[in-house]
């Protein structure tokens, strides 16, 4: 047993590596927020002033609720950004979040009596120019702002923490706010509620207001806890009663925002993989011999009824085969799909004839394109053949002419590559063949002169002289 020294010096505890200090004052130096903070009641003003919708803001909220609307009327991305741009109504939002965080009563009732009102001119605005539109098709545009997830939820708070961030310093980032506009969407749900109203379509007003109140939640939300982390002074709550009161609707605002995006966001994610496992099914499982799929569709609803539907052309596919492909399915996931094959002369069962076409066009584009890329090939091999021809051609005029001064007796003189079968070979030879006559008879050094001229000259080793 060891037994310790009393009067033995206690050890120090270590102190802090210098690596470490310097770590932690450059980490703590970039990432600073007071280096370039505005002072608090600068920032308090700046949002303020934002709250307020009348005269020229009410104006310009009227204008970009109409070219968002025409936007997702017409399906177009370009204009709907525009219109976010254009939009005033952060400045409540955030107005909401800066009064919840400096206990400013007054403030928050000012903001949300603004935030009503735009809420209200908006959805009118945009149901008055659907009601006389003469375009009534849901565009994807339109389609994409009626399935609020939690991801909605994820962006308008980390939004709403870069706009208080940037709002909060001294040299204000131009082009947070409006990148912020952007990525929250306040516009273009408000403005699909409208749609929803006038064309009386309860699911599209519910689904886009309720993103429109994640957005509104969530920026309002990041703003109140960037102001507490700023440590803005706050203001006494009148009474105890009235401090239980917002705390209590702040969490039930949370709350409506949080627990149904999130189920909303996990059955967006179920529905993605199990379209994805579907589509690795098909590709791997459903390529059949004499006949051809034309189309499949994907149902997936909670629980045991999803449905993958196959649509075959051609002849019938067996029952053992039909079974065979459902034994197949929980390998891919799909064990509680229900796999259904419309096949034969379809006269139970409906059958899309544009899909049909599409499939066949396609089918024909794709023989299409894979012919045309046999023949591009094919015709690129020739072009290199004749380049190679023509860059190998021998000129023979000038072959004579330079032998003739080897040589002053040649007569006549000829040249060319010539395919040669020797022997069991399979594949010809190529040879330079050469032919010329002489006004008198040649040494065999004379005769091996030549060829080692040719072959210097032609770039050919194999070369075949005839001389007469």
């Amino acid at each position: 047993m060891i037994v310790k020294d009393p009067n033995k010096p206690r050890t120090p505890p270590p102190k802090r590596s210098a690596v470490l200090v310097r770590i932690s004052e450059f980490l703590q130096d970039r990432f600073s927020l007071e280096e370039d903070r505005e002072d608090e009641a600068g920032v308090i003003q700046s949002i303020s002033r934002g709250i307020e919708f009348r005269g020229i803001s009410l104006w310009t909220l009227i204008f970009a609720i109409f070219i968002a609307s025409i936007g997702l009327n017409v399906n177009s991305t370009a204009v709907i950004i525009g219109a976010m741009l254009i939009s005033p109504l952060m400045g409540p939002i955030m107005g909401i979040g800066l009064g919840v965080g400096i206990n400013d009563l007054t403030m928050i009732g000012r903001a949300l009596k603004n935030l009503s009102l735009a809420v209200f001119i908006s959805i009118l605005t945009s149901t008055a120019y659907f009601l006389i539109s003469p375009l009534h098709i849901a565009q994807s545009e339109l389609l994409s702002r009626t399935s609020p997830s939690v991801w909605d939820a994820f962006i308008a708070f980390f939004g709403g923490l870069a706009g208080i961030v940037a709002g909060s310093s001294r040299d204000k980032v131009t082009n947070v706010i409006p990148g912020v506009a952007i990525a929250t969407a306040l516009m273009p749900p408000l403005c699909t509620a409208g749609y929803g109203l006038s064309t009386g379509n309860l699911y599209y007003f519910a689904g886009a207001f309720y993103l429109f109140l994640i957005n509104s939640v969530c920026i309002s939300l990041a703003t109140l806890l960037m102001v507490r982390f700023l440590g803005y002074h706050q203001k006494e709550y009148p009474t105890p009663e009235i401090e239980r009161r917002v705390r209590s609707t702040i969490w039930m605002a949370v709350l409506v925002v949080v627990v149904p995006s999130s189920y909303l966001g996990a059955q967006l994610v179920r529905k993605t993989i199990f379209e994805q496992e579907a589509k690795q099914f098909i590709t791997n499982e459903c390529n059949f011999q004499y006949r051809q799929l034309i189309n499949y569709t994907a149902h997936f609803n909670q629980g045991k009824g999803s449905t993958l539907e196959l649509s075959l052309v051609g002849e019938s596919l067996p029952k053992d085969s039909i079974n065979f492909l459902r034994s197949k399915m929980p390998t891919y996931g799909l064990e509680d799909t229900q796999l259904i094959v419309k096949q034969g002369n379809f006269k139970d069962a409906e059958v899309d004839v544009d899909a049909i076409k599409t499939t066949v066009t396609d089918q024909v584009i794709k023989y299409s394109q894979a012919s045309i890329a046999r023949k591009d090939h094919e015709i690129d091999s020739l072009k290199r053949y004749i380049d190679l021809t023509q860059t190998s051609r021998l000129s023979v005029a000038d072959l004579r002419n330079e032998l003739k001064t080897l040589m002053p007796d040649v007569q006549t003189f000829t040249a060319s590559r010539s395919l040669v079968m020797t022997g069991n070979k399979a594949t010809p030879d190529t040879v330079m063949l050469v032919y010329a006559k002489f006004s008198r008879r040649h040494t065999r050094a004379e005769r091996q002169r030549i060829e080692k001229w040719l072959q210097s000259r032609t770039k050919s080793k194999r070369i075949k002289l005839l001389i007469e």
